[in-house]
């Protein structure tokens, strides 16, 4: 399988060049391509974006004006093209390759606030303007909040969700807005807007926002939990489980609450680690009997918790989704788990002592060690 930073590639660089040239007479297509595609072998994903962002700044009129006269005419023509769908053809550009245009509005286009929202409301309808509206929304936040919130009745299930995702925080791989993070308050009408989207597309990306609210204000999340559980769809009912998954993994009371779950009333009565010593790159196994103690039923969220082993010998915890059920009055509940030990990206470990912790309902019910083993590679 080809790595995914070839969706930037001779072949598509080629395409827009071929639609560019279409519409602007005099285009140096040749020149565009060779330009784009330098070294675009030694360079990743974002890379390859910004690399014909440079080469559109190079080979398009000086005139922002006119140069987005050009962008927006090379457009794909369908403006409902979903996901899965978008790529670029003969008929115009969409897919990926409307990141770097979008790019290429947010760093010329902020002397022309209107026409830029005009293009990057039209490209998101083909891919996606979620990390160049940033841009906006830090220089002139008050004009373009107000934009958005318009976006938030537009007929067009991607404009709707680019209101929720660009405005988003937290954004992963993306600038983070400050007063958003500081004051969400601006955020919340948009959020109401479009909580019962008829979209899951939408509704997700209006998950998201909230889950990034949550992570600096926590209460505040939770009120809003409590507030739309009322009367909720199951629809609204799953966007709120989905907005508050920070809040539930860290066992906030007051969110746990308003999503109907109470103190956990459970007594462990068996905690078994089946692997005590665990290879990397293979799997932690463990299993646990839990009986109530309560003389009602109960909603459960089980989680798990994996203590990983840091260089110094300290512990960092991470919390990982189990299971949710009713545990009836008197009842006992089995459960067992497999969790993979594997290379990943975004941790790296270490051999030695780790733990796994239960937690019901953001309470910790046990804690067990097991042996990390790093096997040494032979030479």
């Amino acid at each position: 399988m080809e790595p995914f930073k070839e969706v930037f590639n001779l072949k598509s660089i080629s395409k827009m060049a071929e639609h560019l040239g279409a519409r602007q007479c005099g285009f140096d297509q040749e020149g565009f391509v060779t330009f784009a595609t330098e070294g675009l072998s030694e360079l990743e994903l974002k890379q390859r974006s910004e690399r014909i962002t440079e080469a559109l700044y190079e080979f398009l009129p000086d005139d922002f004006c006119h140069a987005a006269e050009i962008l927006l005419a090379i457009l794909h023509p369908d403006e409902n093209i979903s996901i899965s769908d978008q790529g670029t053809s003969d008929k115009g550009v969409s897919g990926w390759l409307v990141m770097p245009m979008c790019h290429y509005v947010a760093l010329h286009g902020t002397e022309h606030f209107h026409l830029s929202m005009e293009l990057l409301k039209e490209m998101t309808k083909r891919s996606s303007s979620e990390f160049a509206i940033r841009y906006f929304l830090l220089s002139a936040p008050e004009e373009t909040m107000a934009e958005i919130l318009t976006w938030a009745d537009d007929e067009n299930y991607h404009v709707r969700r680019l209101a929720s995702e660009g405005s988003r925080p937290r954004l992963p791989w993306a600038m983070q807005l400050p007063d958003f993070i500081k004051d969400p308050a601006p955020l919340l009408p948009l959020l109401e807007k479009l909580r019962d989207d008829p979209e899951e597309y939408v509704r997700r990306s209006v998950a998201n926002n909230l889950n990034d609210i949550a992570k600096d204000h926590p209460d505040l999340v939770a009120d809003i939990a409590r507030k739309w559980m009322k009367g909720a769809s199951k629809e609204r009912q799953k966007l709120v489980r989905h907005a508050c998954r920070t809040l539930i993994k860290s066992g906030h009371k007051k969110c746990l609450e308003a999503l109907g779950y109470k103190d956990a009333q459970v007594e462990l009565v068996d905690f078994n680690v089946l692997t005590p010593s665990v290879t990397f790159g293979k799997g932690l196994e463990f299993e646990v009997t839990m009986a109530s103690e309560c003389d009602e039923d109960q909603a459960l969220i089980l989680d798990f918790v994996v203590h990983h082993r840091k260089a110094n010998g300290d512990t960092s915890p991470k919390v990982f989704k189990w299971k949710t059920f009713n545990l009836a009055a008197g009842e006992r509940h089995n459960a067992s788990k497999r969790h993979s030990i594997k290379p990943i990206t975004t941790r790296k470990y270490y051999p030695g002592l780790h733990q796994v912790e239960i937690i019901a309902n953001g309470k910790s019910l046990g804690v067990r060690d097991f042996e990390l083993v790093m096997e040494q590679v032979c030479a």
